[in-house]
């Protein structure tokens, strides 16, 4: 029965060369509604250009394949220090067969270390599952794109932001107006409410995982992602800041529970590219969705 370095391996395939079709079809979308002639049309269709020569050829969808995160959820009785070294194995297949480019660097010496292999490279996180399978969600997110997050700590005087919803969409606006067209946009945020510095950030990147036309449970934040892409795709920026109706794809907003003492608002910024896809595996079957 094949394990988890070669379903892990599959998983960085398709999230590497094949786009989810939501992130895709809001791609279209964007697309449709920019007048023909302009740049941002002939952007974006290059852009879609891109997504079905990778998909077709099996080839990465950027020449920056991203740091790899990989968020786990495990049922009673499974190895978690087995997976964990099976799917690093798979990292270094991956790299070795040109799916992954190298990016794991050493902040000090510089050196890369060849395989995407590194401290807390690939990154991976551990969670009780809910049934008797196994989830693994897989993210690729690329340096151009990160360097475009962004963490608040309200009240910020700067922007006239207080600790409410209408100060954290100030936030969030003010981080899309600071990134223009950098991260390669049309872009997608992951925003968190609340929670410490370290754990709001990856608040922010997990819902990068949710799809672009799922509803928020929560009317407040539905209403929320909703209001923040229309304010955004006013703003002019367009695709890759050549201008246009395009800056956003998508928002999507969770929250944590916060100390009194602290109000962060942290933005996961990710590029057109979304690369995420799900492995399941449930008795000894494995998809990739």
């Amino acid at each position: 029965m094949p394990g988890f370095v070669e379903w892990g391996l599959e998983l960085i395939r398709r999230a590497s060369s094949d786009l989810s079709p939501d992130v895709e079809a809001a791609v279209r979308k964007g697309r449709d509604a920019e007048p023909a002639g302009t740049t941002a049309r002939n952007v974006l269709d290059s852009i879609l250009t891109n997504i079905d020569m990778s998909r077709t050829g099996k080839t990465p969808i950027c020449q920056d394949t991203g740091l790899t995160t990989f968020f786990v959820h495990l049922p009673r009785g499974f190895d978690a220090e087995q997976v964990r070294a099976d799917l690093i194995e798979a990292i270094r297949q991956a790299t070795r067969e040109g799916i992954l480019r190298p990016n794991s660097v050493h902040p000090i010496t510089e050196r890369n270390t060849g395989d995407n292999v590194g401290i807390d490279l690939p990154h991976i996180e551990f969670e009780p599952a809910v049934d008797d399978a196994v989830t693994i969600d897989l993210l690729l997110k690329g340096g151009g794109s990160e360097n475009c997050g962004a963490q608040y700590r309200l009240p910020e005087a700067s922007i006239k932001a207080g600790r409410d919803l209408a100060g954290v969409e100030r936030c969030v606006i003010d981080a899309v107006h600071k990134a223009q067209g950098q991260g390669c946009a049309p872009g997608i945020l992951g925003v968190c409410i609340g929670g410490d510095r370290a754990g709001s950030y990856m608040g922010a990147k997990k819902q990068l995982l949710r799809r672009l036309d799922d509803t928020n449970a929560d009317p407040k934040l539905a209403e929320m992602e909703a209001r923040l892409l229309e304010t955004a795709n006013k703003l002019g920026i367009g695709p890759m800041g050549f201008g246009g109706l395009t800056t956003l794809l998508g928002v999507k907003v969770g929250w944590m529970h916060r100390h009194p003492a602290s109000f962060f608002v942290s933005i996961a910024y990710c590029c057109w590219a979304d690369r995420r896809h799900r492995l399941v595996v449930r008795d000894g079957v494995a998809q990739v969705l």
